[in-house]
């Protein structure tokens, strides 16, 4: 399936209900730790011209996720009012994004990732051009993946690998030299699935 770029079939995917998602989805042997979540938010913020995702390579050296692709976004920080204030904050900071650029259109529901985050995905439009700054030490590279790519569900599978003295499941939508994969991949999965209806 090829999906031409509308932000109407994102307000469309909106409106369709959705369950909560998790990285414990597809690991249903693996018991979530009983401690409280901490908020967060990150930004899924496609260009308003041909539908193109904005995304990170985090940086080697951070301690969550290390090189790993990601959406803009980080934890709600105490001046941050919620989730979506919290991922237009780190969008700036992490890739120079104005927040004055981006129409949020929503929030898809809550993922819950194995490192304890609560993570609330905002949906935005970026509306202009849009140069990136990829902030030295937490970003090496600021990219872009296709429409047609993100909002496909046959993009994704499941793949499998060792961790903590087991195999865990996640989900997977590698393009080119990117690696999309674990939490990033299943909320962009669950968009998707909703895009299709």
């Amino acid at each position: 399936m090829s999906l031409a770029w509308s932000e109407d079939l994102l307000r469309v995917a909106l409106s369709r209900a959705a369950a909560p998602s998790s990285d414990f989805d597809l690991n249903p042997d693996v018991a979530p730790p009983d401690t409280a979540l901490r908020p967060a938010g990150v930004l899924a913020a496609f260009h308003e011209a041909d539908g193109r995702l904005l995304l990170t390579k985090r940086a080697s050296g951070l301690r969550h996720h290390p090189g790993q692709i990601a959406l803009p976004g980080g934890k709600v920080d105490p001046g941050d009012a919620d989730a979506r204030a919290a991922a237009l904050r780190e969008a700036r900071e992490e890739i120079g994004l104005d927040p004055a650029q981006v129409e949020v259109l929503g929030a898809l529901p809550p993922h819950r990732t194995v490192t304890g985050f609560a993570v609330v995905p905002i949906l935005g439009i970026v509306r202009g051009p849009f140069a990136a700054r990829p902030e030295a030490g937490e970003v090496d590279e600021v990219f872009a993946l296709p429409f047609a790519h993100v909002a496909d569900p046959a993009r994704y599978r499941i793949e499998r690998r060792r961790w903590r003295g087991g195999w865990r499941a996640y989900h997977a939508a590698p393009f080119g030299p990117y690696y999309l994969w674990g939490a990033t991949a299943r909320i962009l999965l669950g968009l998707a699935q909703r895009v299709a209806g």
